[in-house]
């Protein structure tokens, strides 16, 4: 139904962000990393998910569509609602997210209020499946240079090519993002920022 607001930000509170456009201000619950993206008084963009339920029609606004995503994957898993999806990305990045459930981090989970072991396993496990489900093709690391792909791919790149395919990239754009990443010299983290920052270019 919606699938932005554009407008100015009219109030920020614990959770929620209120975003006025053209007169009419919509209460968008989202994450701590989105509100320390926004500014009272200033212009503020928000992409957003309806969640309409028998006794329920809640807003949610998020500054990146990464964001937007990764609540949408994490609301896909048996167990977790919006609230505890909100709690894990208040609690980390998209990045760090998906760079727990490839390493199997359930601490990095849990540390995110409201979110139990069980929860963090079952996040772990389902987007692990998924991940493995969706993320079948090839990837060639070789840099385009000819040279062949196991030359260079290491532990390391396959770990940033799982989690980038967890945040829902395909092969492809996973493989073209990784070229030219210093893979070998990088931590696993950088190596999934960088790559994002390609994609999103």
């Amino acid at each position: 139904m919606f699938y932005y607001l554009d407008g100015t930000v009219a109030e920020l509170l614990p959770y929620l962000a209120v975003i006025d456009c053209g007169g009419v201000g919509y209460a968008c619950k989202t994450t701590n990393n989105t509100l320390a993206s926004l500014k009272k008084g200033q212009r503020g963009k928000l992409y957003t998910y309806l969640n309409v339920g028998e006794d329920v029609f809640d807003l949610y606004g998020f500054a990146t569509q990464k964001e937007l995503a990764t609540f949408k994957l994490l609301i896909g898993v048996s167990g977790v609602g919006p609230k505890a999806a909100l709690a894990v990305l208040s609690a980390g990045t998209p990045e760090s997210l998906a760079m727990a459930i490839v390493t199997g981090d359930e601490k990095a989970l849990t540390a995110a209020p409201g979110i139990g072991k069980k929860i963090a396993q079952r996040i772990i496990l389902e987007l692990k499946d998924k991940m493995a489900r969706e993320s079948g093709g090839e990837l060639d690391f070789s840099g385009g240079e000819g040279a062949p792909a196991a030359a260079v791919f290491s532990n390391k790149a396959t770990e940033a090519a799982q989690a980038l395919a967890v945040l829902g990239y395909t092969s492809a754009e996973v493989s073209m993002a990784l070229k030219g990443v210093d893979v070998e010299g990088l931590p696993l983290e950088e190596i999934i920022r960088q790559s994002l920052k390609k994609m999103v270019k």
